[in-house]
């Protein structure tokens, strides 16, 4: 029997939406794309040619696609952190069930009545914690269930979020100033938050948290360096943040942040560059958000862990600590030895060298291709709570986060069902 297919609408239609239409379409047999909300015309056209629907229907805006009687099963909520909240719920009590961009919302009072309402209504919600369905995680996952590992003892995770990365999207961009959008270590890292909750298989019970902005400050910039790299800067030549790469080797940035980017002139980027955020010294911008954290972990089962966000590396990293063998896995193991994992038993010494039996391709290390492919099996379960990725699970990232970010202002260790009890 063919599964039945499932209708996906959007409201937001940026660069994660126009990712999961893409992919959506190419399972005609699993999902049929029927419309989508968007400010920009630009944007609306776009999502309808990834629909491959004659039929897609367009709307301007979040209130003229929820006027509408239901018009798919799923709703594809991707606009602004600050917007989730509402866009969702308001999807939620329509009749929807979701498919949410992190962060859930931008302050945990709101996360948890978000879960409550999906409670109360009976409808399902997926958040796009997308390292869930890499094969890369996945695997990982698979280590741990076969006991090889032993008993999970700590655990070591890291973020390398990249130096051109942070000062575009947490220095120059939408997530640069935390009071319009959220915490560094939720607007980035509640994935990898997630990842370890999950891995772990065991509640967080308490967390500290140490970070800050040490580096994008005005103490820093280069002698002479004026507010804005259009500006004729001294140090452009060499610096690393110089906005006029935007014009060269970084240019594939522009196509989240600017509608023209495939067709503008370098003049006319220019010209934007003279007056949008982007444009903007790196060291002379109004923001928040840290450039380095690190969280330490209390899990009920009574494995430890750390967590460490860091600007200034690429890519993730992963250590298990079992009483049986330790795990090295993520991209410094992939640059030094030249595989993607390797457990070494504590009784023999021994090295096992292993690859992923499928090479990751697509966005996120394949997760956004993952997460498109199992949405369907997930949204077909007959209750929330049978889901693999539930939003109550989703949640427990989102309570570490908040938690992690109240730790590091106040430098005070948190009970995190304290943190719960407080926010409600």
């Amino acid at each position: 029997m063919n599964p039945k297919r499932l209708r996906l609408a959007a409201i937001g239609c940026g660069s994660r939406t126009f990712i999961y239409f893409e992919l959506a379409a190419q399972r005609p047999d699993l999902y049929e794309i029927v419309a989508a909300a968007d400010h920009t015309p630009a944007r609306r056209a776009k999502a309808r040619a990834l629909s491959q629907n004659p039929n897609f229907r367009e709307f301007t805006d979040d209130g003229a696609i929820l006027a509408e009687p239901q018009l798919a099963d799923i709703m594809i909520i991707a606009t602004q952190d600050a917007f989730h909240f509402a866009h969702a719920s308001a999807a939620l009590r329509r009749g929807y069930d979701l498919l949410l961009e992190k962060p859930i919302a931008t302050n945990l009072r709101d996360v948890l009545a978000l879960e409550q309402l999906a409670r109360e209504l009976g409808r399902k919600v997926l958040v796009c914690h997308v390292l869930r369905y890499t094969p890369f995680y996945r695997r990982v996952k698979e280590i741990i269930a076969s006991g090889v590992l032993g008993s999970i003892v700590s655990v070591e995770a890291t973020e390398g979020v990249e130096a051109w990365h942070q000062g575009h999207s947490f220095v120059r961009g939408h997530w640069s100033v935390m009071a319009k959008s959220t915490p560094m270590i939720i607007a980035k890292s509640c994935h990898d938050l997630d990842i370890l909750s999950w891995l772990v298989d065991s509640p967080c019970e308490a967390l500290g948290s140490f970070g800050g902005i040490l580096h994008f400050r005005p103490e820093q910039a280069p002698a002479g360096a004026p507010a804005r790299c259009t500006d004729g800067c001294p140090a452009g030549e060499t610096c690393l943040y110089n906005a006029h790469r935007y014009l060269t080797d970084q240019k594939r940035w522009l196509d989240v942040i600017y509608d023209r980017a495939a067709t503008a002139t370098d003049a006319e980027i220019l010209a934007w560059l003279g007056t949008s955020p982007w444009g903007r010294c790196v060291y002379r911008c109004d923001n928040t958000a840290v450039d380095h954290q690190t969280v330490n972990l209390s899990f009920a089962s009574g494995a430890t862990g750390t967590f460490t966000m860091t600007a200034f590396s690429q890519g993730r990293d992963l250590a298990i600590f079992g009483t049986k063998a330790r795990l090295l896995a993520g991209e410094r193991v992939k640059r030094t030895a030249g595989c993607d994992f390797v457990i070494e038993d504590h009784a023999t010494h021994t090295l096992q060298r292993s690859d992923l039996a499928v090479e990751a391709s697509g966005g996120h290390g394949g997760g956004d291709a993952g997460l498109v492919q199992m949405l369907h099996a997930e949204m077909s379960k007959a209750r929330a709570a049978d889901m693999e990725s539930s939003l109550e699970k989703s949640v427990e990232s989102h309570v570490m986060g908040f938690a992690a970010e109240e730790s590091r202002r106040t430098g005070r260790t948190l009970r995190l069902d304290e943190v719960r009890a407080q926010s409600r």
